[in-house]
């Protein structure tokens, strides 16, 4: 399943700094509705992502009943991203990492 969204950065405060862009309630039931079908087990789905120029494999993080996609640090400094910012973004839901 391929999505096309924007999404708000959004800052988490743990022992290190992380960056998410939440996924909406939308696009996250189309999700939910195929979860089974392409996690790995243990709720973990497994995505490609986009931003801009920059690409990654990720996995989803379940959130009060939507889905908040990781954003590595190089993927935020080659960006440009900053807490608040709307972002549009792309996601391959179910694509896996290819063998190294």
């Amino acid at each position: 399943m391929h999505l096309n969204f924007n999404g708000e950065v959004i800052h988490w405060r743990g022992p290190a700094p992380y960056y998410f862009v939440s996924v909406p309630a939308g696009e996250s039931d189309a999700i939910r509705a195929i979860a089974k079908l392409v996690s790995y087990g243990w709720g973990v789905i497994p995505v490609w992502a986009k931003i801009g120029e920059s690409e990654w494999f990720t996995s989803l993080f379940p959130k009060d009943g939507a889905y908040l996609v990781p954003i590595r640090a190089v993927i935020k400094q080659a960006e440009a991203l900053e807490a608040g910012q709307i972002v549009s973004i792309s996601l391959d839901v179910g694509r896996r990492k290819p063998a190294a």
